[in-house]
């Protein structure tokens, strides 16, 4: 399994374990960077990238990782490790400039997690090869697509919800910086895959209509 791993995914895996291993025995260490609306538009705005690497706990931490070795192999296969590392960290900002955009009003929310990230490569993936076939808790086969559209559901319900210490806003927002990053950096996508950029566009374009009313339902 490893031995199929690219070193860029790797890396980025690796980096994620140690920065939140040593968020979860100080606390101080992970209040520091993590992300939170007040800090951030007070200057701290280095949190908007730190965050991305501290996690609340190992099954939060495992969930996203586990995501980002599934999809990060295809972007990186086909699109190469630097528009790999464009897509990641790209998607990891839009991530926490949506939160920031969402959560504006709410000088105390704070967050931690990968998820606006792999959210984005999630989607990059999907675009760049939208028949893949996924094992659900290994032994239930499901399309790629489904995965990823379940994904953006399931953190649609999280933001909503405000579950535990996780950026569930930040899955949106990476997942529409993956989705514009991969046609920006494969614009052929347009015609070889135009159904699936259809399909993976209409939650987004909906949510970025709908979003603001998530607060008063």
């Amino acid at each position: 399994m490893i031995g199929n791993i690219n070193q860029a995914v790797l890396f980025i895996i690796i980096a994620n374990v140690l920065v939140s291993m040593k968020g979860f025995k100080d606390y101080a260490f992970l209040d520091k960077y993590k992300f939170q609306v007040s800090k951030v538009l007070s200057g701290e705005k280095i949190r908007m990238f730190t965050s991305g690497f501290l996690h609340v706990d190992w099954t939060h931490l495992g969930f996203n990782m586990y995501a980002l070795y599934l999809f990060g192999r295809i972007v990186t296969g086909m699109l190469g490790i630097p528009n790999f590392l464009i897509i990641y960290f790209g998607s990891l900002l839009a991530g926490s400039l949506y939160s920031l955009t969402y959560h504006k009003n709410e000088p105390y929310y704070s967050a931690v997690g990968a998820s606006g990230a792999v959210s984005g490569i999630v989607y990059s993936s999907i675009l760049l090869y939208p028949d893949m076939q996924l094992s659900l808790f290994f032994m239930i086969p499901i399309p790629g697509y489904i995965f990823g559209v379940g994904y953006l559901l399931y953190s649609i319900y999280g933001m909503k919800k405000q579950l535990g210490n996780v950026g569930h806003s930040a899955h949106l927002g990476g997942a529409i910086g993956g989705f514009a990053l991969t046609l920006i950096l494969y614009p052929s996508l347009f015609s070889t895959n135009r159904l699936m950029v259809i399909l993976l566009a209409i939650p987004i374009v909906l949510l970025l209509i709908f979003g603001d009313k998530l607060k008063s339902l």
